[in-house]
């Protein structure tokens, strides 16, 4: 109905996906006739990545935002 592989559906609903596109996002709300709330929950990281925990990201490689 989406257009999207099921093993995308599947692992978007068995919570394995690392990433999911703003167009598939779309497609889902849209097969679903839901928006976006409704199909998304927000959970905060438990370590905070902004302020003083910045992590810059150069070049694909993480690291600590030097002091």
């Amino acid at each position: 109905m989406t257009g999207i592989r099921k093993s995308t559906i599947s692992d978007l609903y068995n919570e394995m996906a690392e990433r999911i596109s703003f167009d598939q996002l779309d497609r889902i709300c849209e097969a679903l006739d839901c928006t976006l709330p409704e199909l998304l929950e927000y959970i905060p990281n438990p370590q905070s990545r902004t302020g003083e925990n910045l992590i810059l990201e150069e070049h694909g490689n993480r690291r600590k935002k030097p002091s």
